[in-house]
């Protein structure tokens, strides 16, 4: 069996072992890079639901609180949405501070009775 290269400015060309194998292995890292972005998003998503609820905030509100966490912990957002899902589940987690959350959420409760 052939494969080829397919180009919308140049014309078909048969493709070499080694090339297929390359285009093989390219495709197999950003199918990774892909699962575990489809993954990250759901805790994120998850952990804003657990902010709502834990805050009595709106979304987009816990949104930016999970932002501001992750910014001023510098902890990548997706390790804080970890933390947060374990916390709101009962679990003792030895690098989340519950109380940087109370703060955070606070922070945005002022900013919302700020006029702007």
């Amino acid at each position: 069996m052939a494969f080829f290269a397919i180009s919308r400015t140049e014309p078909l060309r048969l493709l070499s072992a080694t090339e297929l194998a390359v285009e093989q292995e390219r495709l197999r890292a950003e199918n990774a890079q892909l699962q575990q972005a489809v993954t990250s998003h759901a805790v994120i998503d998850q952990a804003i639901g657990a902010v709502v609820a834990y805050g009595r905030i709106p979304p987009d509100e816990a949104w930016r609180v999970l932002r501001d966490m992750s910014q001023r912990t510098n902890t990548k957002l997706r390790t804080l949405a970890g933390r947060i899902l374990r916390y709101a589940q009962g679990e003792a987690v030895p690098d989340f501070d519950p109380a940087e959350l109370r703060r955070a959420i606070d922070r945005y409760r002022v900013l919302q009775r700020t006029p702007r």
